[in-house]
C-alpha cells in the first residue's frame, strides 16, 4: 500500500524581472552542487519554520543574490509535482518580482541577468516557472498599472513604450499607449521635458507606485486585419470569397499602431 506520509520540504522561488538593454531579463544563479550542478536556477530556498512565504522570498533575495530593491512582489503559483525534484519531495511556492530599470544590485559571482528570450539551460522545472511569470506580467499590463514597478520614477514615453514592447513581445505605439494610460488616470505629466532626438519629450510619472486595477476587462492586443489599398476580392471555385495574395496585412505587426480614436476601443474591449 502506498504511503502518503513521507516528509515534504517547502521552498520559495522568485522570478525576478528587469527591463535591460531593450529586453526583459531574468535573474538566475548557477548551481554549484548536485543535483544538476552547472545549470541555472531561480533564486530562492527553503521556507523557514518561523516565516511566511513572502517574508521568505524577500529574505532569500536579500541574502543570496543581494537584491533588495523589489518594486513589486506577488505570489505566482504553487508547483507540487511529486517528481519535480529527483532526490526528495519539494513543493515550491513561486513569486513574480519586478525591479525598476534604475536598480543595479551588486550580484554575487554565480548570479547574472539573462535575456528572457535567450535563457541558459535551467534546472528542474524552473523554465515553466519563468514562463508563468512572463505570462502573468504580460497579462497584468493590460488591466493594471504594474509597469510602475519596471519603470524609473520619471520617464519619457519612449522609455515606457520600450518596457511594454519587451514584455508584450511586439511593437507598441507610444502615442496610443499614452492616450490609453492617460484615459485610465495612470500617467501624470511632471511639467518637465527632456531632449529626445528631435523636439523635447514630455516627462511623465505614474500616479501611483503600488498595484491598482485600472480596467478589469482590458486586453492589449494587436490591431485587427485590414484590407490593403487596391486589394480586390474574387470568388473562388468553391463559392467562398478569396483574397488576392497579400490582400490582408499580417496581424500583430504593430500593436496599438491604430488611427486616432481607435486605440482606446481596441485596448479596452
Amino acid at each position: 500500500m502506498q504511503s502518503y506520509y513521507h516528509s515534504t520540504r517547502h521552498e520559495v522561488l522568485v522570478t525576478v524581472l528587469q527591463h535591460r538593454y531593450q529586453q526583459m531579463h531574468v535573474l538566475l544563479w548557477e548551481r554549484g552542487l548536485a543535483p544538476e550542478a552547472g545549470k541555472w536556477s531561480l533564486p530562492g530556498g527553503t521556507l523557514g519554520c518561523q516565516e511566511d512565504v513572502e517574508t521568505s522570498a524577500r529574505r532569500q533575495l536579500a541574502e543570496k543574490v543581494d537584491v533588495q530593491e523589489i518594486a513589486h512582489l506577488e505570489q505566482l503559483s504553487v508547483f507540487s509535482d511529486p517528481a519535480r525534484m529527483p532526490t526528495e519531495r519539494v513543493v515550491a511556492t513561486t513569486f513574480l518580482g519586478l525591479v525598476p530599470t534604475t536598480a543595479d544590485p551588486a550580484l554575487p559571482p554565480d548570479t547574472a541577468w539573462f535575456p528572457a528570450a535567450a535563457l541558459p539551460e535551467l534546472s528542474f522545472d524552473h523554465k515553466h516557472i519563468v514562463a508563468a511569470a512572463l505570462s502573468r506580467l504580460a497579462a497584468k499590463l493590460s488591466y493594471t498599472n504594474i509597469a510602475f514597478a519596471l519603470a524609473p520614477t520619471e520617464f519619457a514615453l519612449s522609455t515606457l513604450r520600450d518596457i511594454y514592447s519587451a514584455a508584450l513581445e511586439r511593437p507598441v505605439d507610444a502615442t496610443n499607449l499614452a492616450r490609453v494610460l492617460g484615459r485610465r488616470g495612470v500617467l501624470v505629466p511632471t511639467g518637465r521635458c527632456v531632449k529626445s532626438g528631435g523636439r523635447p519629450a514630455t516627462v511623465y510619472r505614474f500616479a501611483e507606485r503600488e498595484l491598482r486595477v485600472t480596467d478589469e476587462f482590458a486586453v492589449l492586443r494587436p490591431p485587427a486585419l485590414k484590407p490593403r489599398a487596391g486589394a480586390e476580392r474574387r470568388r473562388g471555385g468553391s463559392g467562398e470569397e478569396e483574397h488576392d495574395s497579400g490582400a490582408e496585412e499580417a496581424r500583430g505587426d504593430r500593436d496599438m499602431d491604430l488611427g486616432p480614436g481607435e486605440a482606446d476601443r481596441r485596448l479596452s474591449d
